[in-house]
């Protein structure tokens, strides 16, 4: 753990890494406070018809035991990879538990994924196993003869279709279990990127990856861990910021985590569930946070004990920093990272680190730098691609099955995240946009995100995304997709006006001079625009007017 202090020097001058030579996520989330701690409220479960549902650390632990014996007994073994395909709930904490418990591979899977997307993960990562649910096995119906590797399903919905129902099996289970004794690199987790460009890629960690999250977590939740503290994430668990931004690193400090699966993030409900459950601490990605700027006076309307609130997954931007700030009276701790090596760079508003437009400084323990394509280390105020130093315990092992893509992700020691930023004179830095993202128009390279956070301020805008267009007499024009609040409609005039509010804030060679108004903007599960897609539709647009 982090010691609190209220200066990043004073943070970094106390922490140094020490790593123990065994070490397994079970035994630190759940083994360790089964034993001291057995009646602290683990998790609580709020149903959609606000039902709860309370785990104690030993209920939740010998869960976690039966779940292992259970593995064990259907010939499940150590490196094996087992997929979780279930929303937020009590069972996706018990899977993952009982597959680290029994040397397993954990593979989430979101819930909100196709059959073409389900099926190439499964696939790739040659699941033995898979935990779901009725919703899932709907799915698994379709693409089953497609996975020669998967040999054993189980549903937490009870046995159908095939699959073995989850609570039979765990009732005839033993609920005692000796957590395997495993190092820190040896494979715990695999998480596949988003895929906003190219097919997704599995990352797999070891078991220290939690270890490594846990200075960025704490710093974005102002040292999580104080009295009283209860943690909540609209992200879905199958994510790493749902996984290692909230859920592990609360278990880890034995802070209880609300659990509430929806269909859709509803920022007003949003409001009355951390009203009723009196949370504390919420990670909250950007895309969330700024669907929670649509809501009428919050802090006067609701009675939240919120005391931090962290946010990460793309750039928050200036302008809901500054709004949550003056709403709510304290700052969003932005941090930043990737699949691949998360939480290394952060926010701590009690530590003063914090920036209105900027997603951090280096975490203690982390060593990130401003670089060029060769890796050569900037300096301040130019702008380069943000990179991680190896070896850091929060970085990956390896791209699964993917030994070229892995060396090409390194340039000598600097991880190359492909984002682009820059560090400022104070330390601060900020993010453009990844390498794909930036927009080249008459000479001028810029990043979507500026663009993005200016149409956030226009009265009529409630998301947006800026892409490159191409043109051929700037290379590229900047392309606006715009998602209108309720009640605005979009016509010549609000595109006008939203280009003319643009160009007073910004320049004239970054205002957009297109502008779409679209019912929803494609993201991934994660909550990412997936801007990928929205290049393809520029680009498909304007090949169609240069034939026409």
């Amino acid at each position: 753990m982090l010691q609190p202090a209220r200066d990043l020097e004073t943070l970094r001058a106390r922490f140094s890494w020490r790593l123990p030579a065994s070490y397994n996520i079970a035994a630190s989330t759940s083994d360790r406070w089964a034993t001291e701690a057995p009646d602290r409220l683990a998790i609580r479960h709020v149903a959609a018809d606000g039902d709860r549902a309370d785990w104690t650390h030993l209920e939740l632990n010998r869960a976690a035991n039966r779940f292992a014996n259970t593995l064990v007994a259907k010939g499940i073994t150590r490196g094996d990879r087992v997929a979780l395909l279930l929303p937020q709930g009590p069972d996706v904490a018990i899977a993952h538990l009982g597959i680290y418990k029994c040397g397993a591979i954990a593979v989430p899977l979101a819930s909100l994924f196709g059959l073409e997307a389900l099926t190439y993960r499964l696939s790739d990562a040659g699941a033995r196993a898979l935990v779901t649910d009725a919703a899932g096995l709907a799915k698994l119906a379709e693409i089953r003869a497609d996975l020669p590797d998967l040999s054993l399903v189980i549903s937490v919905d009870g046995p159908a279709g095939g699959a073995e129902g989850l609570q039979d099996l765990l009732g005839a289970a033993a609920d005692r279990f000796d957590t395997a004794p495993t190092t820190p690199d040896d494979p715990a987790l695999m998480i596949y990127t988003s895929g906003t460009t190219g097919q997704p890629k599995g990352v797999l960690h070891g078991h220290r990856v939690l270890l490594g999250h846990m200075p960025g977590i704490e710093m974005s939740q102002n040292f999580l861990g104080q009295p009283g503290d209860r943690l909540w994430t609209p992200a879905d668990w199958a994510w790493a910021g749902g996984l290692l931004n909230a859920l592990f690193p609360a278990l880890h400090l034995g802070v209880p985590v609300i659990s509430h699966a929806v269909k859709k993030f509803d920022p007003e409900h949003a409001f009355h569930l951390m009203e009723a459950e009196a949370i504390q601490n919420a990670f909250i990605p950007p895309t969330a946070l700024k669907m929670l700027r649509a809501v009428d006076r919050p802090a006067e309307r609701f009675k939240l004990a919120l005391r931090s609130v962290g946010s990460a997954g793309e750039s928050l931007g200036r302008e809901t920093y500054d709004w949550f700030e003056d709403e709510f009276g304290f700052a969003v701790n932005e941090f930043y990272g990737q699949t691949e090596c998360n939480a290394v760079l952060g926010s701590c508003a009690v530590a003063g680190v914090s920036r209105s437009g900027a997603i951090g400084k280096a975490v203690p323990g982390h060593e990130v730098a401003i670089v060029d394509g060769s890796g050569n280390v900037l300096p301040r105020e130019e702008p380069g691609q943000i990179a991680v130093k190896r070896p850091d315990p929060v970085m990956f092992l390896q791209y699964w099955n993917k030994p070229e893509a892995t060396a090409d992700k390194f340039a000598g020691d600097w991880m190359m995240t492909g984002d682009q930023g820059v560090q400022d004179a104070g330390g601060y830095v900020h993010f453009f946009g990844r390498d794909d993202d930036i927009i080249t128009s008459a000479s001028y390279r810029i990043g979507p995100g500026e663009i993005e956070d200016c149409l956030l301020q226009h009265p009529a805008v409630a998301l947006s995304a800026a892409v490159g267009k191409p043109d051929p007499l700037r290379t590229e024009i900047v392309k606006a997709y715009v998602v209108l609040k309720d009640g605005r409609d979009g016509d010549d005039a609000l595109v006008e006006d939203i280009q003319e509010f643009v160009r007073a804030r910004l320049s004239a060679h970054e205002y957009p001079r297109e502008i779409a108004f679209v019912p929803e903007l494609p993201m991934t599960t994660t909550g990412k625009v997936i801007r990928r897609k929205l290049r393809e539709l520029a680009r498909a647009e304007s090949a169609l007017t240069a034939a026409v």
